[in-house]
């Protein structure tokens, strides 16, 4: 390899610390569904353009197709909370134009246990009874 390789990539994008996963944590942790959108029962995908300055910061948040209820609001809230990490080219101020799609799904609502009983059935003859009875025993 050589010393004086270039690198192909001279322009350095801003990348968000930790990469996509951490990047969707921050998603999933900060996301404060619309009540507008929970009444309605609205779920879908907010896609969301912005720009990246070379210190991180998201400037000019826009939907660029949105699904209404209050989700494009909180996908733009959600956009300027984000800070990129600090780049340097050369001294060269650039901007890096980013998209991104913010997915609203409805909470499961599905809090019911599930309760599961299972019984064992005994029998015994009482042969000591004059009647000849039969007694059951459950348990639980």
């Amino acid at each position: 390899m050589k010393k004086n390789k270039k690198d192909k990539n001279f322009i350095k994008i801003p990348k968000y610390p930790g990469g996509v996963s951490e990047f969707r944590n921050f998603i999933k942790e900060n996301l404060k569904y619309p009540k507008e959108a929970l009444k309605n029962k609205i779920e879908g995908a907010v896609y969301v353009e912005y720009e990246v300055t070379d210190n991180g910061e998201i400037i000019n948040p826009h939907v660029y197709k949105g699904i209404g209820y209050g989700c494009d609001e909180e996908a733009i809230r959600l956009v300027k909370l984000l800070k990129y990490e600090k780049v340097s080219n050369l001294g060269i101020r650039v901007k890096a134009k980013m998209k991104t799609k913010i997915i609203f799904k409805l909470p499961n609502n599905d809090n019911k246990q599930k309760i599961e009983i299972t019984y064992h059935i005994k029998k015994q003859n009482n042969k000591t009874d004059n009647n000849n009875t039969e007694k059951y025993y459950y348990s639980i």
